[in-house]
């Protein structure tokens, strides 16, 4: 597993106009490799270790069908178009095909390891290995009952068309021999999506098999009358982007076609595991119409996203220590009555830490509450089991006024959100489908309620999606306030949406693509004028990606004035560090651990060395991509309130920058290196799981201890 921690090369992440900016899709790969570090890394238990593992190949799966497919699109309409870095997309993909072949051979690798290891501690993976009598027949047994009536073998001959394979279908060819006349004969078997793809044999040691090893241990069942010569499996990965059109008169009719055209998309990648026939590869290559799609054949295993059926073997021991979030102390303290804390004081909360049900409650409390007149919220996603949904149907069974903002143009959930938006609006609900070319992305909740002889608003800002299972394991911020200044701005938001009234200004929040970019602009411009006066000058950012040209540049100026600039950033970062006369005050990390980092703060430092009071504090929905500020409706929205400033920004950004275990060091030559062992460790993700973070109770506050005092030592990062 050594070779998949190691530095990359620069030469794979920067063309030759690279001086300036790594390549975008060359980045994103790097940020894979890290993930499928955390395959190999020893202080994980086992079966987290292949959580990593699966992890990196939904990641890969999905990059392929978005990412690869638009470049492939590219060359296929002879667009010229030159990356950020100045390579074409004949350039990039060409440099793509050999990043994605070092990274899937290091994922075998890794899995040969990990299915060793997971043997001796107890969880056996089988292939065609013997079993004893029982499990032979316990395995026939259920080929016959739950597999055998649901497959369908095809020959592949002129009188059987070949059959369509969805994206990421799965099919086995078998090399048969008809023992009646000697004759070849090639079939194929595809996976039906409706099965899983490993079967748990019963008893108490855990034995798994996959759908495809099953198939061809029962081929002699499967084919009677036939001589098995051979079997290989293969996988297809097709074009999943979904383009909208302008002229679309039926938003929700347009996605609904679409969704099933993704289903059909171009084939983009060709997986081939095990030893398959050169008579059927070639007539694959052929019948799936393969062009510059990427072909791979391996012996070991394809389609890791399925490993996730493993992870969830009930072995306590190999995964991580359970933890169970915490409900805010704040809200506790009002015996859970969300109005009467929030109307009180702001509240910062930090997810997963502290409970994502107090969201819910809050909405939840609305929907009961007779003194709440309205609703507004917006969805970007949701998830398949939401709570959200639930209690806005709820809000307008009760008869208050519920308008929900419904994203279609969240990829790979299109098809959920129109089932959402169906179910929202025979319950009531008025449903906005919000802009034909903007995706709605900023995560806001408002609430209208009667109080006093007039009305006061309630609003809820988030860094995440109101989802039920991201919010589990993404770290997020959720702010909650009751300050009129960002209630109206929070209309006028919603107004936007809904009826394109253009708000000329705004008291709180900046919103893109109106005014986002100039507000972080305007910041990072006092700095640089700070630096030059000779007062302290410093910007502390933490997001997902960094990668519009024009924000780099900006900090790169930021740089040259003397502005220290440290960064989190997850995944893709085109920003090149440390370079001298262009980046050397620039620090760039990203941390890769339990939780996958989802935040978006922006510190600035306003004239003292950070962190302080005087401090600009701000939380987003937005990251550092042109999408983000230019073509998605987001927000910035300033924590003022000096509480929830400290906490932001003296807690959570500090405790990022601080992380050591859990960090990698983005070098001048494009590759990653792990911070590595230091005289004082420290874990972002330990330090907020066994301290009261923000407002939550936890265990520090139930011993008497108070909240570590973070502070962060001059190049420590």
């Amino acid at each position: 597993m050594n070779e998949i921690s190691q530095p990359v090369a620069a030469t794979s992440i920067a063309g030759d106009d690279g001086a300036r900016f790594f390549n975008r899709e060359l980045s994103w790969l790097e940020f894979n490799r890290r993930v499928l570090a955390e395959a190999g890394n020893p202080s994980y238990p086992l079966l987290e270790r292949l959580r990593f593992l699966s992890i990196s190949g939904s990641n890969l799966d999905e990059f392929q069908m978005v990412r690869v497919a638009g470049l492939a699109g590219q060359v296929r309409r002879q667009i010229e178009e030159v990356s950020m870095d100045g390579r074409t997309a004949s350039q990039q993909l060409a440099a793509i095909n050999e990043v994605v072949a070092e990274i899937e051979d290091a994922q075998q690798e890794a899995w040969r390891e990990l299915k060793s290891q997971l043997g001796e501690s107890g969880i056996r993976i089988v292939g065609n290995e013997q079993l004893d009598a029982e499990g032979e027949q316990w395995l026939k047994d259920y080929f016959l009952e739950h597999i055998m009536p649901i497959i369908t073998p095809q020959a592949i001959d002129p009188a059987h068309p070949f059959p369509f394979v969805a994206n990421q279908g799965m099919g086995v060819m078998f090399a048969l021999t008809r023992l009646a006349d000697e004759a070849p004969v090639m079939e194929m078997v595809l996976i039906p999506s409706a099965l899983q793809r490993f079967v748990r044999l019963p008893g108490k040691e855990a034995v798994w098999i996959s759908v495809e090893d099953l198939l061809a241990r029962n081929a002699d069942e499967l084919f009677p009358g036939f001589r098995v010569g051979g079997h290989g499996v293969f996988r297809v990965l097709r074009d999943s982007d979904i383009e909208i059109e302008e002229d679309a008169e039926d938003l929700v009719r347009h996605f609904r076609t679409a969704i099933q055209r993704r289903r059909r998309g171009m084939v983009i990648a060709l997986q081939l595991q095990g030893i398959v026939d050169s008579g059927a590869e070639q007539m694959l290559r052929t019948q799936l119409g393969l062009d510059r799609a990427i072909v791979t054949k391996t012996g070991g295993l394809i389609g890791f996203s399925g490993l996730e059926a493993i992870v969830e073997e009930d072995r306590p021991d190999l995964k991580f220590e359970p933890f169970s979030p915490r409900y805010p102390e704040r809200i506790m303290e009002h015996d859970g009555d969300c109005f009467a804390a929030i109307g009180e004081k702001d509240i910062v909360i930090q997810h997963p830490y502290e409970s994502f049900e107090v969201v819910i409650d809050f909405l939840r409390q609305a929907a009961k509450d007779p003194d709440v007149v309205a609703i507004k919220q917006t969805l970007y996603r949701a998830g398949k089991q939401s709570a959200v949904i639930n209690a806005l149907i709820a809000a307008a069974e009760a008869g208050k006024s519920v308008t929900a903002v419904v994203e279609l143009k969240a990829r790979f959930d299109e098809e959920q959100n129109l089932m959402w938006a169906n179910q929202l609006e025979r319950a009531g609900v008025q449903v906005i489908y919000g802009f034909v070319d903007w995706k709605t992305h900023a995560k806001v909740s408002m609430v209208v309620r009667r109080e006093g002889g007039g009305y006061r608003t309630y609003c809820h800002f988030g860094t995440g999606n109101y989802h039920p299972v991201t919010t589990r394991i993404y770290t997020d911020i959720s702010f909650f306030t009751a300050d009129p200044r960002a209630s109206r701005d929070a209309s006028r938001l919603f107004n936007f949406i809904t009826g394109y009234v253009e708000p000329k200004e705004t008291e709180l929040l900046s919103i893109s693509p109106i005014g986002l970019r100039d507000k972080l602009n305007e910041c990072i411009d006092a700095e640089i004028a700070n630096a030059r006066e000779g007062k302290s000058a410093a910007i502390w950012a933490k997001m997902n990606q960094l990668s519009d040209p024009d924000l780099i540049e900006k900090l790169y100026d930021a740089n040259n004035a003397g502005v220290e600039v440290l960064l989190v950033v997850r995944g893709i970062c085109c920003l090149r560090p440390g370079v001298p006369g262009m980046s050397e005050n620039i620090t760039v990390k990203s941390i890769i651990g339990r939780f996958l980092e989802h935040s978006r703060i922006w510190a600035f430092a306003n004239g003292k060395a950070l962190p302080n009071r005087q401090a600009k504090v701000f939380i987003s929905s937005a990251d550092g991509m042109s999408r983000n500020l230019d073509r998605r409706v987001e927000l910035l929205v300033p924590i003022l309130n000096k509480t929830v400033h400290d906490q932001v920004l003296e807690q959570v950004m500090l405790a990022n920058l601080l992380d050591t275990e859990q960090s990698w060091l983005l070098d001048p030559d494009g590759s990653y290196e792990r911070v590595g062992e230091t005289d004082r460790p420290f874990n972002v993700h330990r330090y907020f799981m066994t301290n009261p973070s923000l407002s939550g109770r936890g265990g520090a506050i139930a011993s008497g201890r108070k909240v570590p005092k973070l502070s962060l030592r001059r190049g420590t990062i």
